[in-house]
């Protein structure tokens, strides 16, 4: 079984940035797209950024043109570049690699925007 491990969340400033990442504990880029979701206190679990096998990349209307997603097949990781956080980007973040229905996830980090 495939184990996801995220990291580089923390507590930072609103305007600052961050960078996650998700390392996988084996090769499975060539075959899983990968998404990072987020989940806030209360709140429902949102998909915030998507990069398919083929690099296609998708991202939620709340963190376009803040975020990006991105990974580095050799390192099997997969990045979350956040800028211009605000404090609604509060939330713990989670890393899933997806292929056919199938759904592997990690065990989330803890990033907190301080206003």
């Amino acid at each position: 079984q495939v184990q996801l491990v995220e990291s580089g969340g923390g507590l930072v400033q609103a305007g600052g940035s961050l960078k996650l990442s998700c390392t996988a504990s084996r090769n499975i880029f060539s075959v899983y797209s990968m998404r990072w979701y987020r989940q806030a206190p209360g709140k429902q679990r949102e998909s915030v950024a998507f990069i398919s096998v083929g690099n296609i990349t998708y991202y939620d209307v709340s963190v376009r043109g803040r975020f990006t997603i991105s990974r580095d097949n050799a390192k099997n990781t997969v990045y979350l570049q956040m800028n211009s956080l605000k404090p609604e980007d509060t939330a713990v973040y989670y890393c899933t690699a997806q292929r056919f229905g199938s759904e592997l996830w990690g065990q989330g980090t803890q990033v907190t925007v301080s206003s």
